[in-house]
């Protein structure tokens, strides 16, 4: 499964309407243009029955370097696009073949101990680790934010 492409897109439209291929895509990056205005000046676009893209802000935090654990590196506040889908595409995904979405790569996995037999056979290791949330458990939420 490959990912859905602006020309795609472009295509499709011209196969369904007949209008000029080149006045598709000025109306579809017309399209796309405003929509990126629109959030860069901090407006969320509200797509009806497709979904909200809304403009967030993460807060300031502390990370980590991945080349230097112990270095502690200041991530700064910025701004975020989050997506939240529409009610008819919610009822789309329900109806996914799952089976489908697993054999082209796109299902997470927990990561397997490598063929040298490295990690904990037993998993006794994976439940111990501070900052791994238990399954059982549910994650805190900080901000109070609904899930």
């Amino acid at each position: 499964m490959t990912n859905l492409t602006k020309r795609e897109i472009v295509l499709e439209i011209y196969r369904k309407s007949g209008f000029p291929q080149k006045q598709i895509v000025d109306t579809v990056q017309q399209t796309l243009d405003i929509i990126q205005r629109a959030l860069a000046s901090g407006r969320n676009v509200e797509l009806r029955n497709f979904g909200v893209l809304e403009v967030q802000v993460r807060r300031q935090r502390i990370g980590r370097n991945p080349n230097r654990p112990t270095d502690t590196v200041v991530i700064p506040e910025r701004a975020v696009v989050k997506f939240k889908s529409g009610k008819i595409l919610k009822e789309q995904l329900q109806k996914i073949d799952l089976a489908a979405l697993e054999r082209s790569g796109r299902v997470e996995r927990e990561e397997e101990p490598g063929p040298s037999g490295a990690g904990a056979t037993d998993g006794s290791e994976v439940g111990e680790h501070p900052l791994r949330r238990n399954a059982d458990v549910p994650a805190p939420n900080p901000a109070g934010r609904k899930s």
